[in-house]
């Protein structure tokens, strides 16, 4: 047979591997909540619908990142959980796609109005305050006052004795930066997380590593999302969750269509599916103790009950927004982290 044909038949085969590739049931799933819940929905939505899913787990701040890199070639399809500012911003930046579930009308308002703040490029799945946890066994050992408000954890007797992510990485982090500056307005703000840092013995990539570290005794205290200590404390570990007594900002942990996305509609299954009371009630079957957007969902008895949790107006919009974003965490970089401990 001539070469000529023999590299034409060659190139139609090829072609119609691409396109089988391209039509199987798969997914390739960006996942920014804590790994055994990322783990768990992976396995029960391949195993609901025969679809593979391909699931890497990163902070909110990494995704986001690994997104504007992947822009000219996007790698993933669905971007679930992790704060909602960073979906925003990559809804801003038009990283992602617009789409309006079938299942919209089962949501919580907040879930609704984030996506209508992105111009329905993201969506809110789940909702819980910022907050702090403590280890009780730490405290009492260094006998040391218990921790209730934002201002108590500036105090030189805990230098050294708390953790929070870096901002840059952490969505969690990101919004305890946002929340302290609408909470006391920038200049006071940015002075008490000067303040802070002094008493800062590590700021971790991930929004939750503080308060399993406190778990284990490697810190006091962890800066994070108020279910994520009752996580530890869920787990026996000797944890204390808190409310700050100045009140506190919250989040709405959303999800995104990635734009360009090869796996279309498998991705927008997954979405669908992801908003589903079923979907969204077995998250306490792994430790996660958010706060469901769908209406007909069951939370854990042990969820922080947000109407009990003094919360600020917290401002999605600015927050979440490319410009404002980028602007506090330069601020950050500069004035904060720089400074000695």
């Amino acid at each position: 047979m001539p070469k000529t044909v023999l590299r034409a038949a060659g190139a139609v085969a090829l072609l119609l591997s691409g396109t089988a590739l391209a039509s199987a049931d798969s997914l390739t799933l960006y996942c920014a909540a804590d790994e055994a819940w990322c783990q768990q929905i992976k396995t029960t939505f391949e195993a609901e619908t025969g679809i593979t899913v391909d699931m890497t787990r990163k902070s909110s701040g990494e995704t986001y990142a690994q997104l504007r890199a992947e822009a000219s070639n996007p790698k993933g399809d669905v971007w679930w959980g992790g704060t909602g500012d960073p979906h925003l911003q990559a809804a801003e930046e038009g990283l992602t796609e617009e789409y309006m579930s079938p299942m919209r009308d089962q949501l919580q308002p907040w879930a609704i109005a984030q996506a209508e703040a992105a111009g329905n490029r993201t969506i809110g799945v789940y909702s819980g305050a910022l907050g702090f946890g403590y280890n009780k066994d730490l405290l009492a050992k260094n006998n040391l006052p218990e921790p209730k408000c934002w201002a108590d954890l500036t105090k030189p007797e805990y230098k050294g004795q708390i953790q929070m992510a870096n901002p840059n990485s952490s969505g969690t982090a990101y919004t305890m930066l946002a929340t302290i500056v609408q909470l006391m307005g920038e200049d006071a703000g940015f002075e008490y997380m000067k303040a802070l840092h002094k008493n800062i013995n590590q700021y971790t990539k991930s929004g939750s590593a503080p308060i399993k570290a406190a778990g284990l005794g490697e810190t006091t205290i962890g800066i994070v999302f108020m279910h994520d200590a009752v996580a530890q404390s869920a787990a026996g570990f000797p944890i204390v969750t808190v409310a700050p007594c100045e009140g506190t900002g919250y989040e709405i942990g959303s999800m995104s269509l990635i734009k360009g996305a090869r796996n279309e509609d498998s991705a927008k299954k997954f979405y669908d599916w992801a908003l589903t009371a079923e979907m969204q009630s077995r998250a306490q079957d792994v430790k996660s103790f958010q706060l469901p957007s769908n209406k007909s969902a069951k939370a854990s008895p042990l969820s922080p009950d947000l109407s009990t949790i003094k919360l600020i107006d917290y401002d999605f919009k600015k927050y979440g927004s490319s410009d404002e974003r980028k602007r506090l965490l330069q601020k950050w970089d500069t004035e904060v982290s720089t400074l000695p401990q």
